[in-house]
């Protein structure tokens, strides 16, 4: 546990009078104190997904493809948004606990609540109609049929993003999001349980197996309900207040921004997952390609980690007016990201031909997967990178311009080239690997350098400038 007083250490003053041994020391010491309940939280979160599907992928072929498809193109986007919007109050809260505005933070979250909730409803007929949505794009017909039972199952699901991922910001915003990694932690215990015992002992199927994953997670939470209506947030939460209506205009813009930005990320994935099923045999290649990002998105959800680490530091920091403390934490928190992902890059590389066999006993599916087990390996490498610029972006509230520079490195190279390679070169599912390892790795370049060339006192004034706008006194919020 990192004391009051060794976070001090990473002020102005004292970074001129401590080595950089005990520098490097506290601020990692710091980060995983954010990182690693962010990572135990995400992994068993996008896990659920995961072990759904290898539940689901034992039942038959067909409803595994339907599952791939409703997972990865319509949960992948909601998620995407809401996760993206979420990310708001991860700017927002992270900067109020540096500038000492805790009072605040309860006001940026039920405002989150507010503007979620009502983009959740929006977003919802795209489950209600899954089945007609998928047979306008022209998916095989067995697919689509299949798809309609299982997207109904995500809804409840859906609504549990607008509260569990806010409140996980909240948290980790102020250094309490332990709590989220041990809710986490739990619930995907008792997921693989009622997994097993609704699929395999009482033979209920894809309902069996959907119904597990609906439990699990509202498990999260109301346990995180408890906590912070329970008293364990004194200075951050001060109970529900009309004052979260106001001013919700400039929050709006700032979600939307972010949901955009994370979105065009993770849709950027459910296209070439939509793609696949236009191929010769597309429920091979739409269940291998759904295998292997899930593979990447699992690895990619302990980066993840990383980018809360990256956008609480940086939050934090500039919402005290320290941004040299922001810029040393960035290269700590890279250094280790990098680190770990060279770890996963040679597992996956040594062991990616037996990977498969954990998803599926289908030998086309299997050997597909195994085909792009070095691309895999290529795509876990960069995961390590990617997210941390993210996480500053986020920490700095530069979500528009990340979102553009999506769109250009995804949209205007990644697909194309992907298409080409998988449809006019004929490469298939490797040719669409490719396609989207580059537009990622063009998005890794432009933010290296966006952030390289950023102007560090600027972001202070900026931050400092909304924090100030928006500040109400105690006294103001049940008005």
């Amino acid at each position: 546990m990192v004391n009051i007083g060794e976070e001090r250490l990473l002020g102005l003053e004292a970074q001129e009078q401590v080595g950089l041994k005990t520098r490097i020391w506290v601020e990692s010491k710091l980060i995983w104190r954010i990182a690693f309940p962010s990572m135990l939280a995400r992994v068993t979160s996008f896990g659920m997904y995961v072990v759904t599907q290898v539940f689901v992928g034992h039942v038959n072929e067909l409803d595994l493809a339907a599952y791939a498809i409703v997972q990865s193109i319509l949960a992948r986007f909601l998620n995407g948004i809401l996760l993206g919007m979420s990310s708001a109050t991860e700017t927002l809260c992270g900067q109020a606990f540096g500038a000492g505005q805790y009072h605040m933070m309860g006001i940026y979250l039920q405002r989150s609540w507010i503007v979620d909730s009502v983009t959740a409803t929006i977003l919802l007929p795209l489950f209600i109609f899954a089945a007609p949505i998928f047979k306008l794009l022209q998916e095989e017909d067995a697919i689509t049929d299949a798809s309609e039972a299982i997207s109904l199952w995500f809804i409840p699901t859906l609504y549990s993003f607008v509260f569990g991922l806010t409140i996980q910001m909240f948290l980790q915003a102020q250094l309490k999001n332990m709590v989220i990694g041990w809710l986490s932690a739990g619930s995907f215990v008792i997921h693989v349980l009622l997994s097993w015992l609704f699929v395999n002992i009482l033979n209920w199927g894809v309902s069996g197996a959907m119904g597990a994953f609906n439990i699990a997670s509202w498990l999260v939470v109301i346990g995180e309900f408890i906590y912070v209506f329970g008293g364990w947030c004194p200075n951050s939460w001060k109970g529900f207040s009309t004052a979260a209506f106001k001013d919700i205009w400039p929050v709006v813009k700032l979600s939307v921004s972010s949901g955009v930005m994370l979105c065009l990320e993770l849709w950027y994935n459910a296209i070439l997952v939509l793609l696949a099923g236009y191929m010769k045999n597309a429920t091979v290649s739409i269940s291998a390609f759904s295998i292997c990002l899930n593979i990447s998105a699992w690895e990619f959800m302990i980066c993840l980690g990383f980018l809360s680490a990256a956008c609480v530091r940086v939050a934090n920091e500039i919402g005290k007016g320290d941004s040299k403390a922001a810029i040393f934490s960035i290269k700590v928190i890279l250094s280790t990201s990098v680190g770990l992902g060279l770890i996963f890059s040679i597992l996956c590389f040594a062991f990616g031909n037996k990977i498969s066999y954990l998803f599926t006993s289908d030998e086309e599916v299997a050997e597909a997967i195994s085909s792009i087990s070095t691309l895999l390996s290529l795509s876990i490498l960069l995961n390590s990178i990617q997210p941390v610029l993210t996480g500053v972006a986020i920490g700095s509230g530069l979500q528009g311009i990340v979102a553009l520079i999506s769109i250009g490195c995804y949209y205007v190279i990644g697909i194309p080239i992907g298409l080409v390679l998988a449809y006019v070169v004929d490469l298939e599912v490797k040719g669409l690997w490719i396609g989207m390892l580059i537009g990622v790795l063009m998005q890794t370049l432009v933010l290296s350098f966006l952030i390289w060339r950023l102007n560090w006192k600027d972001q202070v004034e900026k931050a400092s400038e909304r924090l100030h706008r928006w500040l109400l006194d105690p006294s103001q919020e049940s008005k």
